[in-house]
């Protein structure tokens, strides 16, 4: 003990002597050295926080309301577990309305079997829970077999639902979730698009068949334009030459119409349905909310179109039903809606979010092409998480809210 003590003083004085000889004899390198010094031992506080086995969080102990949250500051440090895991230390992380559904409950049945099906103990419950779903950070760990990524890269991911989140001090996520950051992004500003990349470009991409070489003039419409995954894939789309048409409220209008949106529906002032029926037909229809019933009619006949939607019943129905009756029931619900197409040449899909390291390489060249640039509505400090839950549960967020978790008001 005394020998580490010893040792600390000696790096202590040293560090001391540095900064007192660059400021006596070059001080125009005075601010890039105490900048590079202070990042070093930024992140030397990370490992502590991993060597000392706990960190500080944002928990619920029971699904419900934002009442629910709560912080805690002797959080167990997540473990790699996995040959391809790796442990971050979060930079910032934003909120989806995913994470406002979890924590509502949502999806518990079907996550909570995955859960338990990889423990090699008795099932447990999942609480206490941690939410997020994306984030921009630090590798401090890697596992085994990670051979594209090593301690100390910055890099922007997402977190698998089946995990605990990252709306932490420290997460653990797969080497297939993550990338490089983009390089001309802050950290606020990469944690704001991990997850909408992921969903989007599974919806358009994976399960809309659209890519860049085959995307110019295809007529998309994008219902709701203004949050998080609409001011994306408003860009990704333009990006590739598609022809957008989206919808969105009064205030909205301006902000969307600077992402490149050809045709801005304002549905607080004009019939949504009778200004959509007045065009031409859609290649693709992205539904991201739900509940548009007419929406269907609208897709081109005889043309491969296609009506994807992110708001599915599949997680909903084994909550509600059990696994098995759940699955039962989706299943026939979505065989209903493929039948109504084949009728006349149009097919209706489902996507969900599915992280995907390919994806967020694809987005982060764009990004430095300034082709996509982030759509930030807010920011907090990580100790003002339940606030930010509040706002984002408000609605109407024009575009993504982040938790920074290096503000200076972060205790």
């Amino acid at each position: 003990m005394e020998a580490g003590l010893l040792t600390n003083m000696a790096r202590n004085l040293l560090l001391q002597s540095q900064i007192k000889y660059l400021c006596s004899s070059h001080p125009k390198s005075n601010i890039t050295f105490l900048k590079q010094t202070s990042k070093r031992w930024q992140h030397t506080r990370a490992e502590r926080r991993e060597l000392k086995g706990v960190m500080k969080a944002w928990q619920i102990r029971r699904y419900g309301g934002n009442e629910e949250l709560t912080w805690s500051e002797s959080v167990r440090v997540p473990r790699i577990l996995h040959p391809d895991d790796i442990l971050v230390s979060v930079n910032a992380a934003s909120l989806n309305m995913l994470d406002i559904r979890m924590r509502e409950g949502y999806g518990r049945a079907m996550i909570n079997a995955v859960r338990n099906k990889e423990r090699l103990h008795a099932p447990q419950s999942e609480f206490p829970l941690i939410l997020g779903r994306d984030f921009s950070g630090t590798i401090l760990k890697t596992g085994m077999k990670v051979k594209r990524f090593k301690s100390g890269d910055k890099i922007w991911g997402t977190v698998s639902p089946f995990r605990q989140g990252s709306h932490a001090e420290l997460t653990v996520t797969s080497e297939s979730h993550i990338s490089k950051i983009p390089t001309n992004l802050t950290d606020v500003e990469a944690a704001s698009l991990p997850y909408v990349v992921s969903t989007v470009m599974t919806a358009l991409c994976d399960v809309g068949e659209l890519k860049e070489n085959n995307t110019a003039s295809k007529r998309v419409l994008i219902y709701g334009g203004s949050g998080g995954i609409g001011t994306f894939a408003i860009q990704l789309m333009k990006a590739w030459g598609a022809i957008v048409t989206t919808t969105c409220s009064t205030d909205a209008v301006t902000m969307v119409s600077s992402l490149g949106a050809d045709h801005v529906i304002d549905y607080k002032t004009q019939n949504v349905q009778q200004e959509l029926m007045n065009m031409k037909g859609y290649d693709l229809i992205l539904d991201i909310h739900g509940g548009v019933d007419f929406s269907f009619d609208l897709l081109k006949k005889w043309n491969n179109s296609k009506f994807v939607t992110i708001k599915t019943p599949f997680l909903q129905n084994a909550d509600d039903y059990g696994i098995v009756p759940g699955l039962l029931r989706s299943g026939a619900s979505l065989t209903a809606n493929v039948l109504q197409g084949f009728k006349d040449g149009r097919s209706y899909r489902w996507a969900m979010f599915k992280p995907s390291s390919n994806h967020l390489l694809t987005v982060k060249k764009m990004i430095e092409r300034d082709e996509i640039r982030p759509v930030l509505d807010s920011e907090f400090s990580f100790k003002e998480a339940d606030k930010a839950y509040n706002k984002i549960e408000e609605g109407h967020a024009r575009g993504k809210i982040v938790l920074n978790m290096q503000r200076e008001d972060h205790p």
